[in-house]
């Protein structure tokens, strides 16, 4: 299955969760699509609920299915417990933290700046979304994209961000200081779920 690149706010609704993660998605419509969707009482079963929760991660990071079995892969084979490898691997997506750094206001448009070749990582220019970051990488901007209007639009409309990228307004840089907590990433999602989706 390939990456999903229709109207957000539909898998809002259908998942009952912001995938933004900011509200805004569900702000107008907060029910499921289709002229039944107020009225939907059926009680889901266990892989549903499976799903449902699988498809929450999967869009709000905005990675394909391929990608994201392959990332849970690889955080089966870390040390640690596997659903919060598993968070902290797709925390650590260059888009992912092109989002969190400001450099974005989307997730999507990230990735856009990030295939672009407007990102650099340590000072080497990098156009993989999936690249992932180590704690102490600087993610940077190349000089000429410095005065990008949308960097800069969302640079100015960035009011906070999470304790474990910080940025430089001088250099117009970001650095990943660690690997985010479990009590920091988004207390929607029960990552436990999707630990027992993929353990069938």
């Amino acid at each position: 299955m390939s990456r999903y690149t229709g109207p957000i706010h539909r898998k809002a609704r259908r998942l009952g969760f912001s995938v933004l993660e900011t509200g805004k998605d569900l702000l107008k419509r907060p029910f499921p699509p289709g002229q039944h969707g107020k009225k939907r009482t059926r009680k889901p079963s266990n892989y549903a609920l499976q799903l449902k929760e699988k498809q929450k991660v999967r869009f709000m990071y905005g990675v394909s299915e391929k990608q994201f079995k392959k990332t849970f892969q690889n955080a089966k084979k870390m040390k640690g417990v596997v659903g919060e490898d598993f968070l902290k691997l797709l925390e650590s997506r260059l888009d992912n933290l092109v989002y969190r750094i400001g450099f974005a206001n989307t997730r999507r448009g990230a990735r856009q700046l990030v295939n672009h070749g407007h990102i650099r990582v340590n000072d080497q220019k990098v156009d993989i979304p999936s690249y992932q970051v180590k704690p102490g990488d600087i993610i940077s901007l190349r000089e000429k994209s410095k005065n990008l209007p949308v960097v800069l639009s969302a640079l100015e409309n960035r009011s906070k961000r999470v304790e474990y990228v910080e940025f430089d307004v001088n250099k117009m840089a970001g650095s990943y200081v660690r690997y985010p907590e479990r009590s920091e990433l988004n207390s929607e999602i029960d990552i436990a779920l999707v630990v027992e989706f993929y353990s069938r």
